[in-house]
């Protein structure tokens, strides 16, 4: 338990990250050990979020359990993020449950949670309740990410209904992209930025602001994507059926880092849940320098 405790309050992001992906290769079987974990403050959290990223009857067991955890740790916020991979009415009104209760909920990250768990389903149902409770919510940064949810969720549902959906692959980078669709399609330039996933505006509290860019005067060399995403580290369960995959989401202004996991059903790939990591804002282009004028 101290060596675990240890890893996981290094300064150094990748020993944390190794310690997530040693787990989800271990699989199920570690699950026990996790459990225990949960009981010291110091691994709690770090135990949750194993727990989420394995996934399985076991450990939604033990998450769903930390609705009524006393510490203040606001450990829920594992259980919500881990509920988006599953579709029946009685995940989704418990989602839509702590939504509601954004004005009353003292950490904002658990409404967050539960906000980006609906993202994953890209159900045009549940639009209306989304738009109920943005209606109803007082807190403008949870209404901006309900906001967001519904352009995304809209989006996709669009682009899952497209002959091009239909004929895609069912790999795991075809899963993530499929993920991030609804920025990738807006085909913006670097003077135009795409709208951001739900948790990456969150995590900002901002709206990126729109410009329309000038024409150019005359041809210009092609230019790199203004927003990409790239799948950095992978890691597979014993069985070969779910996976942990790091994430860069990139755009003009900012990188953001997932963490995403997915789950193989039927022989494809499909994203179960989805987590934010840290965003770093790209610091400003800085201007050509003007050459001398000629007399």
């Amino acid at each position: 338990m101290e060596l675990l405790d240890a890893i996981e309050r290094s300064p150094n992001p990748e020993a944390q990250d190794a310690l997530y992906r040693a787990a989800v290769a271990a699989g199920p079987a570690i699950v026990p050990q996790l459990e225990e974990a949960l009981k010291d403050d110091r691994t709690a959290e770090f135990a949750a979020q194993a727990l989420a990223f394995i996934g399985g009857a076991q450990a939604m067991q033990i998450l769903w359990k930390l609705q009524s955890d006393t510490r203040d740790l606001s450990l829920r916020r594992f259980y919500y993020g881990a509920l988006g991979e599953f579709e029946a009415p009685e995940a989704t009104q418990t989602l839509l449950a702590a939504i509601n209760r954004a004005d009353e909920e003292p950490d904002r990250t658990v409404t967050e949670a539960a906000i980006l768990a609906l993202t994953v389903r890209s159900d045009p149902k549940l639009l209306p309740p989304l738009r109920e409770a943005q209606a109803k919510v007082k807190d403008v940064v949870i209404r901006l990410d309900l906001e967001n949810a519904l352009e995304v969720i809209e989006a996709r549902a669009r682009y899952l209904a497209s002959p091009e959906a239909k004929t895609a692959s069912g790999s795991i980078e075809q899963a993530v992209r499929t993920y991030f669709m609804p920025a990738l399609e807006t085909a913006p330039t670097p003077a135009s930025p795409a709208p951001r996933p739900p948790a990456a505006r969150a995590a900002t509290g901002r709206r990126p602001v729109r410009t329309v860019p000038a024409k150019p005067s005359v041809p210009t060399a092609p230019e790199k994507p203004a927003v990409s995403v790239q799948i950095q580290n992978l890691t597979l369960s014993p069985d070969k059926t779910r996976a942990l995959a790091r994430v860069v989401f990139a755009d003009p202004s900012a990188m953001a880092y997932y963490d995403i996991v997915l789950q193989k059903r039927l022989g494809d790939w499909t994203v179960a849940s989805v987590w934010l990591g840290s965003e770093v804002e790209k610091a400003p282009a800085k201007p050509a320098p003007k050459e001398p004028e000629v007399e």
